[in-house]
């Protein structure tokens, strides 16, 4: 898997995994003035408050944005664990997560697996099969 693009700013680093993105546009709808796809680089931690910063990219169903504050705290997983289908069967699982893929494991704590087999991105949905309809 390809690593995911750094944005850094002074109080939180928010990361993007293309691969990953199901583009349930959660992040640009909750925070046009930092997400914003017509401007490069598209995402500017910098123009909004840390904390609502974290608080948006917790929103991003498929994990593809994840963020780190500059003392070096991180997205605190879900507890309970949750997991729930979609109606299509894509699997979206939240809280302390450890996904392998390729033989290397992943920890994670939000993630969208593929429910028809047919992703590029296994075990990630890449929208490419038919549980990617909705």
């Amino acid at each position: 898997m390809s690593q995911p693009k750094e944005y850094p700013g002074r109080e939180i680093t928010v990361t993007f995994a293309s691969r990953r993105c199901l583009h349930a546009a959660e992040c640009v709808r909750g925070l046009p003035q930092v997400f914003d796809l017509e401007r490069r680089p598209w995402i500017s931690p910098d123009d909004a408050p840390a904390d609502l910063v974290a608080e948006i990219v917790r929103r991003c169903p498929s994990g593809a944005l994840r963020y780190w504050y500059a003392d070096g705290a991180t997205e605190t997983p879900d507890r309970p664990t949750s997991v729930a289908s979609t109606p299509s069967g894509q699997l979206v699982l939240r809280g302390d997560l450890a996904i392998w893929s390729a033989g290397v494991e992943h920890h994670e704590t939000r993630v969208t697996l593929c429910g028809c087999g047919a992703s590029g991105n296994r075990p990630y949905c890449d929208q490419s099969g038919p549980c990617a309809e909705q």
